[in-house]
């Protein structure tokens, strides 16, 4: 057996099933290693050891024939995930002692399932972000080179896979912040369908956009965990009542007959060439492997970045409203109510959600509705339609991740622009509401390059079903940071 920490989820079951291993074993290994790597990596803002061990010890003792395949098996939450009696802070001083009396569905879902929780891991302040810096508590660092960034929002997430602080992880992805970190730090993430996963518990950005998926080393992990946190929840408006199928019985292995589409569009002017060669060796893979690879256009991607840009900063003010230091968070003090809001928004909010309130608020003013929000709504359905469109022609679409590999801290945190076209490639698929799975596929510059695969409405199974034949010939995603603990 390798080392612990560097098991995926189905290796550590096969080991926890056959008695070789216990959960106990396995969560003192992954706290160990996230004792001896925090000071490098500042992934965690929260860990809970001893609950951890406690969970663990619990699932060890109840561990039976029957126990399902993530029992026992210690996991990660970004932290703007609620969970009940453990501080959950959204990366924001305006929240920095913050704890739910409650879970969010996901949490519920995973513990009910026997997972073990070593604690709430670093993000972009409320999620808003491309690379981890906008945290107001610490810049968490890549795994494979530490003077750049894992990525962002779910930065801490995709890390914690990365350094082997944990087997699986839950992130948030608004605009790409699940799939870019994902490739980023070399391992695989997933954006499910708007409405297939819970929102509820979830602290909101974007609430047309926002969702929670999972992180792994594989596809198949990524199936497992999906599993579980996937269905139907009454408590969620949002939450689609579409049936949850078997993902693990649709990784047969076999492409034949499938339809890949190749758009166009999302080899964007700048993409550095080796991320560029790195995704376009994949699709070959998947067409050696018996898919149809198909080019096609999707023509209003271009309108994407904008479009985001107004949707959801528009959505984001309406959503932090409640963070006055009335309701919510700590109080400036002040000589009235509002010089108090002003002074508790003003300095408790980064610079970075200050943009985009006031963005938001602007772009919803009454002298602008029409001529911003209501046209970039206008422009999303036609985005909508553009997949609509190609998905009549294939079955799924193969492209990249992000223009560039991993960028270095602070190269682009004075300008924003710059921070936003790091997701040119992953929005669009949050306006549509798509699925849409990373896995890891070449490297540049040694540093890791992820292939982004995007299907349906509520076809995971088939992203799953591709990037897991995908993993069962190219070996990326067993290759690991060389990091010593």
């Amino acid at each position: 057996m390798s080392e612990l920490y560097n098991l995926t989820i189905r290796e550590a079951q096969q080991a926890l099933a056959a008695g070789e291993l216990t959960s106990v074993a396995l969560t003192e290994a992954l706290l160990k290693r996230i004792t001896a790597l925090e000071p490098a990596l500042q992934v965690f803002l929260t860990t809970t050891g001893e609950q951890a061990l406690a969970a663990a010890q619990t699932a060890d003792a109840t561990r039976t024939a029957t126990s399902g395949p993530l029992h026992g098996i210690p996991i990660a939450i970004k932290d703007v995930i609620c969970t009940a009696g453990v501080r959950t802070t959204c990366g924001s001083a305006i929240l920095e002692n913050f704890v739910p009396p409650y879970n969010a569905t996901v949490v519920e879902r995973l513990q009910a399932a026997g997972t073990v929780s070593l604690g709430k891991v670093n993000c972009d302040e409320f999620a808003m972000g491309s690379s981890t810096e906008n945290s107001a508590f610490q810049v968490t660092r890549n795994p494979w080179d530490t003077e750049r960034v894992p990525g962002g929002s779910s930065g801490g997430s995709a890390a914690a896979i990365a350094a082997g602080m944990a087997l699986a992880s839950l992130g948030t992805d608004t605009g790409g912040s699940i799939r870019q970190p994902a490739a980023l730090c070399g391992v695989s993430g997933l954006k499910p369908t708007y409405g297939r996963v819970s929102r509820f518990g979830l602290i909101a950005y974007g609430s047309s956009l926002d969702q929670i998926g999972p992180f792994a080393w594989t596809a198949a992990d990524i199936a497992l965990v999906l599993q579980v946190i996937a269905g139907h929840d009454p408590r969620d408006g949002t939450s689609a009542t579409v049936p949850v199928p078997d993902y693990q019985a649709g990784l047969t292995g076999d492409l034949r007959g499938l339809r890949v589409g190749v758009p166009r569009e999302y080899f964007v002017e700048g993409m550095e060439s080796g991320v560029e060669q790195a995704t376009r060796e994949a699709i070959a893979v998947l067409r050696d492997q018996g898919a149809e690879v198909i080019e096609l256009s999707l023509p209003h991607t271009k309108y994407a970045l904008p479009t985001y840009y107004i949707v959801a900063p528009a959505e984001a003010s309406a959503n932090l409203a409640r963070y006055d230091g009335v309701r919510y968070g700590p109080r400036e003090a002040g000589t009235s109510m509002w010089e108090e809001i002003e002074l508790t928004r003003g300095r408790r909010f980064g610079a970075e959600v200050r943009r985009r309130i006031m963005l938001g608020t602007y772009a919803l003013s009454a002298g602008y509705y029409d001529a911003y929000y209501k046209r970039a709504q206008q422009v999303r359905t036609l985005i909508k339609r553009d997949f609509e469109q190609a998905f009549a022609q294939v079955d799924l679409l193969a492209a990249p991740t992000s223009p560039t590999v991993a960028f270095k801290v602070g190269q682009k945190l004075d300008d924003p622009l710059a921070m936003y076209l790091s997701d040119v490639c992953t929005l669009p698929i949050n306006l549509a509401g798509v699925p849409g799975l990373v896995v890891p596929c070449g490297f540049s510059e040694d540093l890791p390059v992820g292939l982004q695969l995007i299907g349906r409405p509520f076809e995971e199974a088939t992203l799953l079903r591709a990037g897991d034949a995908y993993q069962q010939v190219a070996t990326w995603h067993t290759r690991r940071p060389a990091l010593v603990s």
